[in-house]
């Protein structure tokens, strides 16, 4: 079985293509005790005006798809920016 951070992984490994097509990308950072995936935004992602949107809808449906023991996605940098 992999492990939680593999298959999450693997989740955005398939999400990943559509990023890089308008210049982002996506690394993740950690998943929490609390089953909270922290992910950090590159490139145009970082700074787009839907990064919220593309997060919420995009990747974290996903990832929660993919893997349903995942609660939510939270990604650290638009965290820190909107705080």
């Amino acid at each position: 079985m992999n492990s939680l951070n593999e298959r999450v992984e693997g989740a955005l490994q398939q999400i990943r293509p559509f990023l890089e097509a308008d210049q982002g990308n996506i690394s993740l950072v950690e998943v929490t005790d609390d089953l909270i995936a922290k992910v950090k935004l590159h490139g145009a992602c970082k700074d787009c005006s839907m990064s919220y949107m593309t997060l919420k809808a995009g990747v974290e449906e996903s990832i929660k798809k993919a893997v349903p023991e995942i609660k939510g996605v939270e990604a650290i940098n638009l965290l820190q920016e909107n705080s």
